[in-house]
């Protein structure tokens, strides 16, 4: 499953060369991936003690962005492990002409973990069955 979010480029995500800067992909991976986990796991989560930080991302970058373009993220599942699951990315123009442009693909780590104990806790349940469903 494929999950969209719609993305709304700002003036200060454009750099001085008129594109929009690398860095912000990462921004826009993580805007995305707050949705998709709560569009997809959603309820209520007690962070300290089932949260997740972020351990790995990389980026493809395929082709620039620009501030009037308009863009939007898909974000899904690849692949769990003990304690933590992967997303993948793209970054999609959607074009005048009802065509889309891949032009950024990527994927993040998330480790589950419990701030109070300050340890990697394994993937709740709950969280795997709605993040495979």
């Amino acid at each position: 499953m494929r999950h969209k979010t719609e993305i709304q480029i700002r003036f200060n995500d454009v750099d001085a060369l008129g594109h929009v800067n690398n860095a912000v992909h990462v921004t826009w991976f993580e805007l995305a991936r707050i949705r998709f986990f709560d569009d997809t796991v959603g309820g209520d989560i007690d962070w300290e003690r089932e949260g997740m930080i972020l351990a790995h991302t990389s980026i493809s970058y395929k082709t620039p962005i620009y501030l009037k373009d308009r863009i939007e993220v898909q974000t899904w599942f690849s692949k769990s492990g003990t304690t933590s699951f992967e997303l993948m990315y793209e970054i999609i123009r959607k074009e005048n002409d009802g065509s889309e442009t891949i032009c950024a693909t990527g994927s993040s780590v998330q480790v589950c973990f419990n701030y109070k104990e300050n340890k990697p806790v394994p993937v709740p349940e709950r969280w795997l069955a709605a993040l495979t469903a």
